[in-house]
């Protein structure tokens, strides 16, 4: 009886996805298509181009028609007509393309792999309205998304496309890795369980009422938002800082607010993210089938890193000899984003080739 249930569910699910509208409705028309998008084409990254490495700007979309920018790298040693195992890149929450994410793709190009770092949807050059808009469903497609162009690349084997998330992007790439079959190997670096962080806060400090109380304030917002026509934007990085927080959040400043890693396009650098964003991520948990992973994943953490037990749950609920935590000595949280010295490159790149092989 269970097997007739799962039988009739798929057909029901492939009957949904296979309706086409025939009435003459102009409404119904699937066609994908890639919106023109304005990309800067100077080299206004935080870090210094590779001499390497052949850089390019490409654009793609996602299911919900949304297209994305993205920066290519590709290395100057692959052969002609070589199909290389592919790599996409994103992260941090908050932050653009021209930041962490295409350091991490770059440096990978360089190591042999065809990498491409991509700003989510509604942020950076890619596209998407409202603009500053988190979606724990939208975001975790634009990795899939990712692979979808990846995968349709002549330059790119199929069967070995990997995905690297930063912070934030470290708990969607996990969730991407849940729901898409295709990706072979996933790295979640300096990873934010984003759902938990946000229903919970730091160290699961929130209880039921103030849940509630947040919940009050943000949906309050929403009518304060649709009352003035925009969207009030919240979770920039403070600037100036008081003498009184948290060291990491002192970190977060060391990054963001300087010419380490400021970036005119990022949100973190300035005003963050619109308010109500938080809304969806209290109510939709990002890390729900983790356990249910086959592929390969490997966590990678700063040992000093205030986040650090994100990942360390997340490991304990992966399942397989294919599943690796590794906790970098003396490392904290941005060290992981911008840090040759303490990023694990090495131990990155062989996890790679063992797994897109």
């Amino acid at each position: 009886m269970k097997k007739i249930l799962q039988i009739i569910f798929i057909a029901i699910i492939a009957s949904s996805c296979n309706t086409t509208g025939n009435n003459g409705d102009t409404k119904n028309n699937n066609t994908m298509t890639n919106e023109p998008l304005s990309l800067t084409q100077e080299w206004d990254k935080v870090f210094p181009l590779s001499d390497k490495v052949t850089h390019s700007k490409v654009t793609f979309h996602n299911r919900y028609g949304i297209t994305l920018a993205a920066d290519l790298y590709i290395p100057k040693s692959a052969g002609n007509g070589e199909k290389l195992a592919a790599i996409a890149v994103s992260g941090p929450f908050g932050a653009v393309k021209e930041q962490a994410s295409g350091l991490y793709a770059q440096s990978l190009a360089e190591r042999g792999f065809l990498t491409i770092a991509f700003d989510p949807s509604f942020t950076g050059e890619s596209g998407g309205t409202p603009r500053y808009v988190a979606s724990p469903d939208i975001n975790t497609e634009d990795f899939c998304a990712a692979v979808d162009y990846l995968s349709t690349r002549d330059d790119v084997d199929p069967e070995r496309i990997g995905i690297l998330g930063i912070c934030g992007w470290g708990g969607f790439s996990i969730n991407a890795a849940a729901i898409d079959t295709r990706i072979k190997a996933t790295v979640a670096a300096t990873m934010y369980d984003m759902s938990r962080c946000t229903a919970n806060g730091y160290f699961d400090s929130i209880d039921e009422d103030a849940r509630y109380e947040m919940r009050r304030q943000l949906n309050a917002q929403r009518t304060t938002d649709y009352r003035n026509g925009n969207y009030a934007l919240a979770g920039g990085v403070i600037d100036p800082l008081p003498d009184d927080v948290p060291q990491f959040v002192k970190d977060y400043h060391a990054y963001y607010k300087t010419p380490r890693g400021y970036h005119k396009r990022s949100l973190n650098s300035n005003n963050g993210w619109n308010k109500t964003s938080s809304l969806s991520f209290i109510n939709m948990p990002i890390l729900c089938y983790s356990n249910e992973i086959r592929s390969a994943v490997l966590l990678v953490h700063g040992e000093k890193a205030h986040s650090r037990y994100f990942s360390e749950d997340a490991f304990k609920k992966l399942k397989g000899d294919n599943k690796e935590l590794l906790i970098v000595p003396g490392a904290n949280h941005t060290d992981l984003y911008d840090q040759m010295d303490k990023i694990p490159f090495d131990r990155i790149e062989k996890f790679y080739r063992t797994y897109l092989k």
